[in-house]
């Protein structure tokens, strides 16, 4: 098969797959925006702490799916169902550590990140669901991983189908109080996604067991196989803490934002939304690069692999670049489909206008640490972004902001000098080739 090929087949449904994830962030905001600008700074303080949830959950996903690539380049399903049911049974745990303490203590993380009084009142409801019911999401990344890993990216696609329609339909009923369904408010935005994604999942289990043309679980590989559990936990703690790095930094991002009020917070909630709608779908992109990488690295193809990660590079920033121009020039009333307050609208225009330009470097930087990833490098990823997200973009967005006066404009452009270091610092240690010996 020729590369063009392979990475068209490959990447539609996972760029399909991606879009679909990133409706149930445009949908919610969409729909809470109605509800006033606290109502949309709670999901953006939510968001924010599930952020943590989703680097455990990406960490994972990424060594799952490089490990299970690599089995299924190996010509080894059986290895590769075997490493999917530990990825669960670590996925599953993780949300019952997590989950418990963040239904209970909601309104003290909120507080935490700077929620006022009146966004905490607004907001409990919606935190406790959305992050004591983080299982979900980790298991929709996690069995996600699994069918991507073996090539079956379309089946992920039509399972993320099933949990957008549901999500598509509850949302306003439950928001609002259509029909028969009470009126939750903010609430009911958590409810609607909790209620999509966990029936998702449902499906996802049935698919794994049931089997597709690449991969099947059997009863007897339900157990747990602590020699590939220790070697996914070993892989995925760089992961995790590759991801985390960024989060916290997002974290820290949202918490200097918040200092200039609820409608600035709002305004960068509407604007990173927006940018989530396509930032998902390039990711998309990126992990067909990691699943080609994982793939051609088990037949013994690294020159393959490489020249698959350079060309998914180029098409991902031609796509993202070319959006991120349109983002700049009709930010406002892109921002207006989802705010009419006019405090909130220049505020997210703003915001979605600067970041903007920083796609064309963010599009390649997610291809090239993904392409480490997808070989089992966890490690370098992880570098990477420490000093890129910690030393370099949270420092500079402080001093952007505050003592030097931007406010929250001064964060957006440590947002985008932050992402071109970490793209050109991806490229030059891509071009070294180590990660070609990595095992797996």
């Amino acid at each position: 098969m020729s590369l063009n090929r392979a990475i068209v087949l490959l990447a539609i449904p996972m760029v399909l797959e991606m879009v679909l994830e990133s409706l149930f962030a445009v949908v919610d905001v969409f729909w809470v925006g109605r509800l006033g600008k606290d109502a949309v700074a709670t999901v953006g303080l939510t968001e924010t702490l599930l952020s943590l949830v989703f680097a455990v959950g990406f960490g994972l996903a990424l060594s799952t799916t490089a490990m299970v690539a690599r089995r299924i380049g190996e010509k080894d399903p059986a290895g590769a169902a075997v490493a999917g049911v530990q990825a669960i049974v670590i996925g599953a745990v993780t949300a019952i550590l997590f989950g418990v303490p963040c239904w209970i203590y909601a309104p003290r993380l909120l507080e935490l990140m700077g929620a006022s009084p009146d966004i905490v009142e607004t907001g409990t409801g919606y935190a406790r669901i959305a992050l004591g019911g983080c299982g979900a999401v980790l298991m929709l990344f996690l069995n996600n991983a699994i069918f991507r890993g073996a090539g079956d990216a379309a089946v992920a696609m039509r399972l993320l189908w099933v949990s957008n329609i549901i999500n598509l339909v509850l949302d306003p009923c439950l928001i609002f109080g259509w029909g028969p369904f009470p009126k939750l408010g903010v609430t009911g935005a958590a409810l609607a996604t909790f209620t999509g994604r966990s029936i998702g999942v449902l499906y996802q289990f049935y698919r794994l067991l049931r089997g597709t043309e690449r991969i099947r679980i059997l009863i007897s590989q339900l157990r747990v196989d602590l020699q590939v559990l220790w070697r996914l936990v070993r892989v995925s703690v760089t992961g995790i803490l590759q991801f985390a790095v960024a989060d916290v930094s997002w974290i820290g991002l949202i918490r200097i934002v918040s200092f200039f009020g609820p409608a600035a917070l709002a305004g960068y909630t509407i604007a990173i939304r927006i940018l989530i709608f396509v930032i998902l779908p390039s990711w998309g992109l990126s992990n067909a690069a990691a699943t080609l990488v994982g793939q051609n690295l088990g037949a013994r193809q690294p020159e393959r692999a490489e020249q698959s990660v350079w060309r998914t590079g180029l098409y991902n920033m031609i796509f993202l670049g070319t959006v991120g121009v349109f983002f700049a020039i009709f930010a406002q009333p892109i921002a207006g489909l989802f705010t009419n307050d006019p405090a909130v609208l220049p505020l997210a225009s703003t915001c979605l206008r600067i970041l903007s330009y920083g796609n064309v470097g963010y599009a390649y930087g997610m291809v090239m640490l993904q392409a480490f990833n997808g070989a089992g490098d966890t490690v370098t990823p992880t570098i990477v972004n420490f000093f890129g997200f910690c030393l370099l973009e949270l420092p500079l967005a402080y001093l952007l902001a505050r003592p030097l006066e931007f406010g929250p404009r001064g964060a957006y452009y440590a947002i985008v000098f932050a992402e071109a270091a970490i793209a050109a610092a991806g490229i030059l240690l891509f071009r070294r080739g180590k990660w070609k010996q990595q095992e797996i």
